[in-house]
């Protein structure tokens, strides 16, 4: 039975500090290593994307490189952020596994074996890391970061934005298809959730950051304003609602007067009309607006590269399919009777 292999992809921004002994991690599983579940995988290639920080990273790569012969540096222009940075690693690839994780040593990559269990057990193409721990930030950045993901969830049918992780692994092709369509200013999970059918979660621990955090509040901010921008037009939609409730509400109203009028109630004089001219004129002018925004989502939807499709190769000659056809012979262990084990 032959290994998983699985590229391994690291966006550096400031990873001067943490870079050696995280590599120093992979190399061991460059080796081979068998998961919980009795699984074959190893580390195939790892690929460094220099996003330019300003911390001396690039020599670490260089000698990094030098060092390993599993590692791959890929050289950015200039700093593009994380996403941006990840797709340029995720397309770099050649493995049938694609694992994402970060530069300060916070993703233990010995934890990808549990990843990949969680992937073969649900015949998911996309897993994320569920943290059993509290992220290693101040209290409150996590909790600003739980609430901006519950906000975006309203906005992402579907998409489960609270299981969002930069600790993720997913096959070969699709990633690297994600990589291929995607704008600039999509979010990456956002992008991954157009076209994954499933999606499934394992429990893991995150370790210390063995540097400080390269994002500040103007960072996270805009991190924030990204995926509220690429998680579709159902904002837009809500405001189309709430235009149409606010007209009805204005017809309501002025039937209640006309029906006081008739009844001798003494309303004061004009306050009725320009009530109801108010709510009526203010719900038109909403849902106007909310189907100019429409047709703007389309664009935008467009111009950050949301395929109309996406094909793929036969998934029972891929890493889930494979997987299925070697479980089969042990007493008909069938991976659809473990779904139900593991969260999805």
């Amino acid at each position: 039975m032959r290994d998983h292999e699985v590229s391994v992809v690291i966006p550096v921004y400031r990873g001067a500090r943490t870079l050696e002994p995280l590599l120093a991690e992979i190399a061991v599983l460059a080796e081979g290593a068998t998961s919980t579940d009795g699984h074959r995988w190893r580390v195939v290639e790892t690929v460094l994307v220099f996003d330019h920080g300003s911390d001396g990273s690039d020599a670490v790569i260089r000698r990094l490189a030098e060092q390993y012969d599993f590692v791959r540096p890929v050289w950015l222009s200039r700093n593009f952020g994380q996403h941006s940075a990840t797709l340029a690693g995720m397309s770099a690839t050649t493995a049938e596994w694609i694992a994402t994780i970060d530069e300060d040593g916070q993703h233990d990559p010995a934890l990808i074996g549990a990843l990949l269990d969680a992937a073969l057990a649900r015949s998911a193409p996309l897993v994320y890391a569920r943290p059993t721990n509290a992220p290693p930030h101040g209290w409150l950045r996590n909790s600003a970061s739980r609430a901006a993901k519950r906000v975006v969830a309203g906005l992402l049918p579907g998409a489960g934005s609270p299981q969002f992780q930069s600790f993720r692994l997913m096959t070969g092709e699709i990633g690297r298809s994600v990589a291929g369509y995607a704008g600039p200013n999509v979010y990456l999970d956002v992008a991954l959730g157009w076209v994954v059918p499933r999606v499934a979660t394992a429990d893991v621990r995150l370790r210390e950051e063995g540097a400080p955090s390269g994002y500040s509040l103007g960072r996270l901010i805009g991190h924030f304003w990204r995926l509220v921008l690429s998680s579709g037009t159902r904002g837009l939609r809500i405001v189309s609602v709430i235009g149409a409730v606010t007209a009805l509400a204005g017809f309501a109203l002025a039937l209640l007067f006309i029906v006081q009028r008739l009844i001798g109630v003494d309303l004061p004089e004009g306050w009725t009309s320009t009530m109801v001219v108010l709510l009526v004129a203010t719900g038109f002018i909403l849902m106007s607006l909310g189907v100019v925004a429409e047709y703007l989502g389309m664009a935008v939807n467009m111009a950050m590269g949301r395929p109309a499709y996406l094909t793929l190769a036969d998934p029972e000659n891929g890493p889930l399919g494979r997987a299925r056809s070697q479980a089969a012979p042990r007493g008909g262990d069938d991976l659809s009777d473990r779904r139900g084990t593991r969260a999805p």
